[in-house]
């Protein structure tokens, strides 16, 4: 790594940081084997990203058993199960990482969290500068992404709880840059990736044609999807809200009462969620974020008035 190199590194911020790392994920080629860890169970998987005219391709084989391939094409996945071979396909409105969730524009994300630059340290043999994601509240959970300095792509990612223990971690235990990519694709890439969004947000306004309405939720989370699922093996209609400050996700499903519904807390990991019943509607809201958050959302929706 050169010196006018190292000298840029040191003088950026932790915001910067992470422009830097977006960027790079969405341009570069690179591949290694991953360490999943989460809910106390350890998942080993090879892991591929290509980017092909702007579209993301990332591509995860476990090593272990039960043995499958989950394929994310921008915002399509598949898995494939091979040893039964059942393949289970979806579309999820936005592209969401296997390794790490980024908000689109990181100086917004300030006004919640702390965006620090820590110390350095080796992760799969390669020096990585660590960028603290610390809350400003108790809604959210801190994190610590590992970063690689000579391509900024995450080499490792930890989120911690309210206790500061580690709910989930990834890591790169193998890693290597397949080729770089010109300069000028970042920018039609992100410019790209944020029309997506906006096609996305636009489809919120089909909100406003249900009988719900959201009417609390942390500062810094936006509405960034409202979609209708049909739910095959159920035969129903589930409607879906997500909210995202940029690293968590939140999720709000909306679906008639059943005969036997589910009300109160669960929590698996870092996922919790909060289901109650309004009149003749079940509301699920789930997500990785800490369960007063997830409550207060869930207590946040309401039957909109007529």
């Amino acid at each position: 790594m050169s010196c006018a190199f190292a000298g840029e590194q040191q003088a950026l911020t932790g915001q910067k940081w992470l422009q830097k790392v977006r960027d790079a994920m969405k341009t570069q080629d690179y591949h290694g084997t991953v360490v999943f860890m989460k809910n106390g169970q350890i998942d080993t998987m090879k892991y591929w990203h290509t980017v092909e005219n702007g579209v993301e391709t990332e591509r995860l084989t476990s090593l272990n058993s039960p043995l499958r391939e989950v394929t994310r094409k921008s915002n399509e996945i598949k898995c494939l199960y091979k040893e039964s071979h059942k393949e289970i396909e979806g579309r999820h409105p936005i592209d969401r990482s296997f390794i790490l969730n980024l908000p689109r524009a990181p100086e917004r994300a300030e006004a919640q969290y702390l965006l620090a630059v820590a110390g350095q340290e080796m992760v799969a043999m390669r020096p990585t500068q660590i960028i603290a994601v610390l809350p400003k509240d108790e809604l959210r959970y801190a994190r610590k992404i590992w970063v690689d300095l000579q391509s900024w792509l995450p080499l490792k990612v930890e989120v911690y709880g309210s206790e500061g223990n580690v709910l989930e971690q990834v890591l790169f235990t193998e890693f290597g840059i397949d080729s770089n990519k010109p300069s000028q694709e970042s920018e039609a890439t992100s410019l790209e990736a944020d029309q997506t969004n906006l096609h996305y947000v636009s489809r919120i306004d089909a909100l406003e044609d249900t009988p719900f309405q959201l009417n609390q939720w942390p500062a810094g989370f936006e509405k960034v999807f409202f979609i209708r699922n049909t739910m095959q093996q159920l035969k129903k209609a589930v409607d879906h809200l997500l909210i995202s400050d940029g690293f968590s996700n939140i999720s709000v499903y909306f679906e008639e009462k059943a005969e036997q519904n589910v009300e109160g807390a669960r929590a698996l990991g870092p996922i919790n969620s909060f289901s109650r019943v309004i009149g003749d509607w079940q509301v699920t809201v789930l997500g990785e974020a800490p369960l007063p958050t997830i409550e207060m959302v869930a207590n946040g929706v309401a039957f909109r008035a007529k």
